[in-house]
């Protein structure tokens, strides 16, 4: 007599189930870990995102406040400039009043009454500069500022040798060339380009590593050129003594330039080294 044995099915569907509850759960821990990741991609994303923002805001805010300084200085000059050019031509005009009333018997009515209008738009000139000047660099309580230095008369090119004696003095050697025919400039100009040769030479001295400047200014019939380079020391560049400026009195000096119709650039050298151009349209002589 034959007996069949039959299968034993048993075992293998145990196998089937527990490969199907390991596939199962692979799959869910590989959703589990997409999901994890996506979220983290979206996390780090979002977190570029603010900090590309702050990084924009403290830019704007650094522009802002290089503006600001720049317009508080700005003011403080035309004060100096204006104002006492102004000052001057109100006590000159009551002055040749007065003077006319006692030299001549009868001064002719229109003389007298030019010279009043020439003292009165005087007067109200000043009074508009001042409110001009408060707008554009206002103080924090109304006062006048403090410092010293905001009191001091501001320097021109005639500064220049002393200005290039102290930077030399901190260790930036520097050659100095000045081509054409040295003449009085107006108060501003004058100002603007000291600053731009001061600004250019701190630079250097502060940030560039430089071995040497060269300082040119040129006189022109029609404008005042004025060129500041540097040349950076031999071997591999070391790092700065200071960290590296923010750009804002290149900033401030674009402006100072703009206002009187003239260009400035700022540039890297190739080979390296900081080159600083300007020019500044002068009446002809």
């Amino acid at each position: 007599m034959l007996v069949r044995a039959r299968p034993r099915t048993g075992g293998v569907t145990v196998l089937v189930a527990v490969l199907l509850v390991s596939l199962a759960l692979a799959a869910a821990a590989a959703a589990t870990f997409g999901a994890l990741l996506a979220r983290a991609r979206r996390r780090h994303r979002r977190a570029l995102g603010e900090q590309g923002w702050l990084l924009e805001r403290e830019r704007q805010s650094a522009a802002t406040g290089a503006v600001a300084a720049e317009r508080a200085r700005i003011a403080r000059e035309l004060h100096d400039i204006v104002s006492h050019n102004v000052s001057v031509m109100v006590v000159q005009a009551a002055a040749a009043r007065e003077v006319l009333a006692v030299a001549v018997e009868s001064v002719p009515p229109d003389v007298a009454e030019a010279l009043s209008a020439v003292e009165a738009a005087g007067r109200d000139a000043l009074k508009e500069l001042r409110h001009l000047l408060g707008l554009l660099a206002p103080t924090a309580d109304g006062a006048d500022p403090a410092d010293p230095e905001d009191f001091a008369p501001q320097p021109g090119l005639d500064a220049l040798s002393r200005l290039v004696d102290r930077i030399a003095f901190a260790g930036l050697p520097v050659d100095v060339r000045i081509t054409g025919e040295p003449r009085p400039l107006p108060a501003g100009i004058d100002v603007t380009a000291y600053r731009i040769v001061q600004e250019a030479l701190t630079n250097a001295l502060k940030h560039a590593q430089a071995a040497q400047a060269e300082v040119a200014v040129r006189y022109t019939d029609r404008s005042l050129r004025i060129e500041v380079l540097n040349t950076p020391r031999p071997g591999p560049p070391s790092r700065p003594t200071t960290t590296s400026g923010s750009g804002r009195g290149l900033l401030g000096l674009r402006q100072r330039v703009t206002v009187y119709g003239g260009d400035f650039n700022a540039s890297r050298r190739f080979g390296g080294g900081f080159r600083v151009r300007a020019r500044i349209p002068l009446d002809p002589p």
